[in-house]
């Protein structure tokens, strides 16, 4: 049927053709391009192939017509209702074939409608993922290597009202914050923009009653901070609960150099974490626990941790309650430490007995520079047996035994002492308060020539030749 239509077309005079591109278009569509009739439909029996303008014979012998004018030169014999079907065939044909291009436009737009939406999808997405605004946004936020915005916002998370010294001095290597009266939930809000300050070095907060919690925090800060070397929480209340939150702390950090824990009610339940934190931590250099409550079972536990000890070089436990066993063992720890350069006992109550073990301890210390014994209770006994150990030292340096009931013999003693030890390197003796006789006067004169470096002070000088009135 192809063919035959093909030739018929062919057979036309140029001026009716269709121009090139239709022409191919329906070839395609002819010859079973898109508009073709669809595969699963039955072909017909008969055909009209290419006899449309041909003369048809009926089967009675009719002439219907014939292509070039001659009856009766070209007869086919068709029944009517063939010839009908024929047409209704080609028209419904053509009808498909109108639904059909329909449907690929339908089908074109919606591909290109899709198309056109991915594309403009894909243009939303480049739009979100621009980075001019992230980039703006990035440089409105700096880094705030001081923490002043958390600090801002730790206030107001805890209601407290930020400290304006602290936003003023948080920049510089020292911060001093004594007396603010930050309380426990100032102190935390202080902790958190310490936490990440490489400004601070050396941090005093004494006298602001932070107690344990406060404690705590500084001690939660201490395990992160490695820039802060020195810290002053003198006067804080911090009790058992804040000792022993620092003495883990100390078990962690080892860039801390300094810790001041005066007058914070320490009390021997506090020894057994302190003794832990000082034979372990060997980075500590400097430790006041001075003005609290530290007794006997405090002094034995001290004792056998600074003779661990290799790295403390001040200790401060004066203003305490050390004396007899306590004394003793706490001698006998100073005895075995080979780093210890400053140690301040006074006000405790050594007596004879911690006297004695003391003077046994210089004798083999080699290192102690400086030693504060004053108000002790020592008597002129225990001062005198104090004195062996001198003869042999060669390290002591500055010696404080002011406001004990030693009297003029117990100087006396100490000083001879001295002037029996041609290795003494003694610069200065403190016998405030304490008078002295005569016999002590001449033998410090004498002792000029041998030590004119050395200093005394004393309470006054008895005046034994004064005639009673």
């Amino acid at each position: 049927m192809a063919m035959g239509k093909k030739v018929a077309r062919e057979s036309l005079l140029p001026c009716v053709r269709e121009d090139d591109g239709s022409e191919s278009e329906q070839e395609k569509v002819e010859l079973g391009g898109i508009g073709s009739r669809l595969p699963s439909r039955p072909r017909k029996t008969y055909s009209r192939g290419s006899v449309r303008n041909q003369k048809v014979t009926r089967c009675d012998g009719s002439l219907l017509g014939s292509s070039d004018g001659a009856s009766g030169e070209v007869e086919v014999l068709y029944g009517d209702r063939h010839q009908q079907e024929d047409a209704d065939d080609e028209e419904e044909a053509d009808e498909e074939e109108a639904d059909e291009e329909e449907e690929g436009e339908d089908r074109g737009g919606t591909s290109n409608a899709r198309k056109a939406s991915g594309i403009t999808c894909g243009m939303m997405m480049d739009e979100d993922y621009d980075t001019d605004l992230d980039l703006e946004d990035a440089a409105e936020v700096a880094y705030d290597p001081t923490g002043e915005a958390g600090y801002r916002e730790a206030c107001r998370t805890l209601k407290v009202i930020p400290a304006s010294f602290f936003l003023r001095n948080m920049h510089g290597s020292e911060l001093n914050m004594t007396h603010h009266g930050l309380g426990p939930q100032g102190t935390k809000a202080l902790t958190v923009p310490l936490v990440t300050n490489i400004s601070v070095v050396r941090l005093n907060l004494r006298d602001n009653w932070m107690e344990a919690p406060g404690g705590s925090a500084v001690a939660e800060l201490l395990k992160e901070n490695c820039y802060i070397t020195e810290i002053d929480l003198s006067e804080n209340r911090l009790g058992d609960g804040g000792a022993e939150a620092l003495c883990s702390m100390l078990l962690e950090n080892n860039t801390l150099a300094c810790l001041r824990l005066s007058a914070n009610e320490l009390t021997d339940r506090a020894a057994k974490h302190l003794s832990l934190a000082i034979s372990t931590n060997q980075s500590l250099e400097s430790l006041d626990l001075s003005r609290n409550k530290l007794g006997d079972p405090a002094g034995e536990a001290l004792g056998q941790a600074i003779a661990d000890n290799t790295g403390l070089k001040d200790l401060n436990l004066a203003w305490n309650c050390i004396r007899g066993r306590g004394a003793i063992a706490l001698a006998k720890g100073l005895g075995a430490n080979i780093f210890l350069r400053k140690v301040d006992l006074s006000y405790n109550g050594l007596g004879r007995d911690g006297a004695t073990a003391l003077g046994d301890a210089l004798r083999d210390n080699n290192t102690l520079e400086e030693l504060d014994i004053s108000n002790n209770r020592i008597p002129p006994e225990g001062a005198i047996r104090f004195s062996i150990g001198l003869k042999a030292n060669k390290t002591i340096r500055i010696l404080k035994m002011a406001r004990n009931p030693m009297q003029s013999a117990g100087c006396y003693g100490i000083l001879a002492s001295i002037q029996s030890n041609t290795a003494s390197i003694m610069e200065y003796l403190d016998f405030s308060d304490i008078t002295v006789d005569l016999d002590f006067d001449k033998l410090y004169n004498n002792m000029k020539e041998t030590f004119p470096s050395l200093q005394i002070k004393h309470g006054g000088r008895v005046n034994t030749h004064k005639t009673p009135t």
